[in-house]
């Protein structure tokens, strides 16, 4: 159940409220889906943006948002209604994650990896193919997942990164999972491993491997470790660029037990979604949404005067100025209209267009989101890079975007490129 802000955060008085990224009525949203992503907006204004800088100096987790989340129903968006969740389809999702991230880039980057464990295991499993006893397995297992979530405040993580090709889909995953009598035992290793020491569950990509077999892609697991378990450690520090809210240091399994019921998808099925749900792979962009937009927005707040805690200085009249506005809002509209299709394209089996189109939108955030705050700062000036000022942290945390795995800018490029040129098993030969 979902709870008004005011009265359960203890916010302090009213904000205005920006408006929102993509209004509901120009995007043909649902009204139950605008109230969900109006709530995310009040929160990220009115709590969140407030603590952002605190957990970039400090490199901290921001637990106290994750209290929050919980509080306000948020933590458990996309789990189904008859769980208690909020029932958001993928959609819905994405435009809630973009408003957070618009307010505090690291809670929205952390809070997807959370998030995913519960799209991943919902409607994006309802859509794959399992007989009716798997199906029905995997609907019991899932909803202690979801309990735990919803009534205990769980935060699941999603370490994906092995430091090789495993996650961009090239290879079978190194963390390996041994079956044992009821479960399996874990040994690997998960680098970039957000969330890291305040998790309550991993939910580990790892590869089933019985005796005398070779790893193979196709015996992808999706387990959910207990942070509590024995063998499990996190290891090494962590002193970023930017996204240092995130809290993504080395993750450590050594003989770890985890028994079947942890299981957040069947056997096979995480190979099936990676085959046939390509756009599980967009879910980190929907924060780099949010910093494009909050980079105009400081851009035009500054330009006129209305940036808290400065003087009330208009440096709107210059040509210059205004040029470099429009550059900005031309920008902002072109990924807006490129990602929003994209995710509204989420689904099994999509089209070879909609699939060159989420590759598309992905390097279109993840690139123009620091183009935006690189040109916000050549545009406000010196005093944008104050750390008082939240550009510096915007222009640090959108740079990181394009790096991410499974899909960086440098793939997303490479497979446009091939898969435009190129059909499904042809070749040059």
């Amino acid at each position: 159940m979902t709870m008004p802000i005011s009265k359960t955060i203890g916010a302090g008085d009213k904000v205005a409220l920006d408006a929102p990224i993509f209004d509901p009525v120009a995007f043909r949203l649902s009204d139950e889906q605008a109230g969900i992503i109006a709530q995310a907006r009040e929160i990220g204004q009115s709590v969140f943006a407030g603590r952002a800088a605190t957990y970039d100096r400090e490199a901290s987790f921001p637990t106290e948002n994750y209290r929050d989340l919980h509080r306000v129903g948020l933590l458990g968006i996309a789990v189904p209604k008859k769980h208690g969740g909020l029932g958001a389809n993928y959609q819905t999702y994405a435009l809630a994650a973009a408003e957070i991230g618009r307010y505090c880039g690291a809670t929205a980057l952390t809070w997807n990896m959370h998030v995913c464990s519960t799209l991943w295991s919902g409607p994006l499993a309802d859509d794959l193919d399992m007989d009716t006893e798997i199906r029905t397995e995997h609907e019991r297992r899932r909803a202690v997942h979801y309990r735990r979530i919803v009534e205990d405040g769980a935060i699941y993580s999603q370490p994906f990164s092995e430091g090789g090709a495993a996650a961009a889909g090239g290879v079978a995953f190194g963390t390996e999972a041994r079956p044992v009598e009821d479960g399996w035992i874990v040994n690997g290793k998960k680098i970039f491993a957000s969330l890291s020491g305040h998790a309550d569950y991993y939910g580990v990509l790892c590869t089933e491997i019985e005796e005398g077999e070779k790893a193979s892609r196709r015996n992808t697991l999706y387990l959910a470790i207990s942070a509590k378990s024995q063998g499990v450690s996190v290891v090494g520090d962590w002193d970023p660029l930017g996204m240092r809210g995130t809290v993504s240091r080395t993750l450590l399994f050594k003989d770890v037990f985890v028994p079947e019921d942890s299981a957040l998808m069947p056997r096979g099925v995480y190979f099936q979604a990676a085959m046939r749900w390509p756009h599980m792979f967009l879910t980190l962009s929907p924060t780099y949404m949010g910093l494009a937009q909050a980079a105009y927005d400081f851009t035009v707040r500054y330009l006129r005067g209305e940036v808290p805690g400065m003087p009330p200085v208009k440096r709107r009249m210059y040509p210059t100025k205004q040029i470099a506005v429009a550059q900005m809002q031309i920008k902002l509209e072109q990924i807006k209209s490129t990602w929003f299709q994209a995710v509204t394209e989420a689904r099994a089996n999509p089209s070879k267009e909609q699939v060159l189109r989420a590759y598309a939108a992905q390097y279109s955030v993840m690139e123009g989101a620091n183009e935006l705050a690189a040109l916000a700062i050549r545009t406000c000036g010196g005093q944008a890079m104050l750390r008082s000022l939240p550009l510096e942290r915007i222009y640090r945390d959108s740079r990181c975007g394009s790096l991410m795995l499974p899909w960086t800018a440098e793939l997303c490029l490479d497979r446009i490129g091939r898969e435009a040129l190129y059909e499904a098993g042809e070749t040059d030969d």
